[in-house]
């Protein structure tokens, strides 16, 4: 069945309640364990019926944020979502008083259970309206990014396929692609820092009547951070601005010569080769059928699934007016398939998005056999390295898509890898700041994200313009609006999947594909430690050992000759 196929029902929400309450009452009265178990396995399907419904309303109006249909729907999950879970509130508060509660955690996931007492701490009447006045808000800045049509030498273009014009070879042409960019953010500078502004404030009310100072503390039981704590992460950017900033300040500067310029002003960042960054050869579709390719060599399993993916039309990577931004994966329970969602534009970030969600992908299916629907995927600080891993794990077939310039692609994704880390430590201080000092004006956040930006990534001169140098960037940044905290989980994933990239490519251990396939079968079973421990891998938190994982990657990319960057 073709992905146009799968049906979508909007749910009664008064039906699925008396049904879900009847059988939920099966579940808190059985006599015995057999029969508890039983009614949890009808609760998990009902919930997955939900589930579907609810993603596939998500994912095509994110196909196409114009259509009414789905537009109507995406306000109907806005509204109902809170509603469905808190009816699903009642099942972890009954799974977690059930009598039958030892012999359940021996046939089901510990996890569920630690989600369980997330989700009892999470959810309560007097915060549903609060979170029906947060999804709206949140629909408002998607249909805001998705709603931009910029005039670039007298064609229109979305945000992602205007992006492609930074890494132009000419300088004039990227730096006034930046500014046609930026001048939709200024534009709308006002009603990004309106949405902002109200959302802070949901967020904090919904914190502050659970019981919590603020809605940092929410955030991180939200994100599920079961074996570890605010304070680790706090370290972790520590870590990140001592021994990570200055050797992306190292790459900077070997850009610069590279270049030839004097210093770099933030519209050449992205430009990492004079004569051009390495661009994938081929059109959408040849890109797929080489990734069909790639994937059959790189293992069985893999190769079987992605002939799924293609063959079910699993996949929408066209950017295109009223389209959302960015990229993600959903795992559509009830037929057993994960979806991927991009907006190529012609550009390597092509090839690191099919790779990264491919990943995500790949091990949702793997884990397909877990009944409980959330625990498919497993929490997002997990979730990533499998994403990210698999961007490193194809590295040997990207001569297939880049031809003679695969070399500069190699340097400028593993580069890129690295430099990214200060950037998403930023972006998740800068979240603790805002929502520790809920009463802040826009101004005053936009003040403290340009301090936090010249600590974590001074690279980035805006001399040359005036609303970047008063701290706007974030606006474009979907997570801070959409999923406050999720960002430092990228962080953590990325030094994971340094390891995996150091085991495959460097060290040629057969071991490798076997510890990856491990962590992508497991799902959300485990923690994220606990996973990391399965696949091998050392601690983010382990600072000894990271410095070895980050200095044997700026070794690998210090010891590349200029000369071999070259086309």
């Amino acid at each position: 069945m073709e992905f146009a196929q799968f049906t979508y029902d909007r749910p009664d929400f008064d039906a699925y309640k008396n049904t879900f309450n009847n059988q939920l009452t099966g579940f808190t009265q059985a006599a015995s364990f057999e029969a508890a178990r039983g009614a949890l396995t009808e609760l998990n399907k009902l919930r997955t019926d939900i589930d579907t419904m609810a993603k596939l309303a998500y994912i095509r109006h994110s196909i196409n944020t114009n259509d009414r249909f789905y537009a109507q729907e995406n306000n109907y999950w806005d509204e109902h979502q809170p509603l469905f879970d808190q009816v699903h509130h009642e099942f972890y508060q009954a799974l977690l008083h059930s009598p039958f509660q030892t012999e359940l955690k021996q046939a089901f996931p510990e996890t569920l259970f630690l989600l369980a007492n997330d989700q009892v701490r999470l959810l309560d009447d007097r915060v549903v309206q609060l979170k029906q006045q947060e999804n709206e808000w949140i629909s408002q800045y998607t249909q805001l990014i998705a709603s931009a049509q910029l005039l670039f030498d007298g064609k229109k273009y979305t945000l992602s396929e205007i992006s492609a014009c930074f890494t132009a070879k000419d300088r004039f042409t990227r730096r006034k692609a930046q500014k046609i960019y930026q001048s939709f953010f200024t534009k709308n500078e006002a009603r990004f820092d309106e949405i902002f502004d109200q959302l802070v404030k949901l967020r904090t009310a919904i914190a502050q009547q659970l019981g919590f100072d603020n809605y940092v503390a929410y955030g991180d039981i939200a994100m599920n951070r079961w074996s570890y704590d605010r304070s680790q992460i706090q370290s972790f950017r520590q870590f990140i601005l001592e021994e990570i900033v200055p050797k992306t300040q190292e790459l900077y500067r070997r850009q610069a010569d590279r270049l030839k310029l004097s210093e770099l002003s933030y519209y050449d960042l992205p430009l990492v080769f004079p004569d051009g960054n390495a661009k994938p050869q081929g059109k959408e579709c040849e890109l797929v059928e080489k990734a069909r390719t790639m994937y059959h060599q790189l293992s069985t399993e893999t190769g079987d699934f992605f002939d799924l993916l293609t063959q079910q039309q699993l996949m929408d990577l066209t950017s295109r007016a009223g389209k959302q931004s960015g990229g993600y994966c959903e795992f559509i329970d009830a037929y057993h398939m994960p979806f991927i969602f991009a907006n190529f534009n012609g550009t390597s970030d092509d090839v690191d998005v099919l790779t990264h969600e491919t990943g995500h992908a790949f091990q949702s299916y793997l884990s397909r056999w877990i009944e409980e629907p959330e625990l498919v995927f497993p929490t997002s600080d997990t979730a990533e390295i499998h994403s990210m891993s698999m961007e490193f794990l194809t590295w040997p077939w990207m001569e297939e898509f880049f031809g003679t310039a695969s070399d500069k692609y190699r340097f400028a994704h593993l580069s890129s890898a690295l430099q990214f880390l200060p950037y998403g430590a930023l972006v998740d201080h800068f979240q603790e700041e805002v929502y520790s000092h809920p009463e802040w004006t826009p101004a005053q956040r936009k003040a403290c994200w340009r301090k936090l930006e010249k600590q974590y990534c001074p690279e980035r001169d805006y001399r040359q313009s005036s609303d970047l140098e008063r701290g706007t960037y974030w606006y474009r940044q979907g997570h801070i609006f959409e999923v406050p905290f999720y960002y430092i989980d990228y962080t953590l994933a990325q030094v994971c999947a340094f390891q995996f990239w150091q085991r495959a490519i460097i060290e040629k251990d057969p071991q490798v594909w076997n510890d990856y396939l491990a962590i992508c079968k497991i799902g959300g079973t485990k923690t994220f430690l606990e996973t990391v421990a399965l696949g091998n891998l050392v601690s983010p938190f382990d600072s000894e050992a990271m410095k070895s994982v980050i200095q044997n990657v700026a070794d690998y990319l210090a010891e590349i000759p200029e000369e071999s960057l070259k086309s």
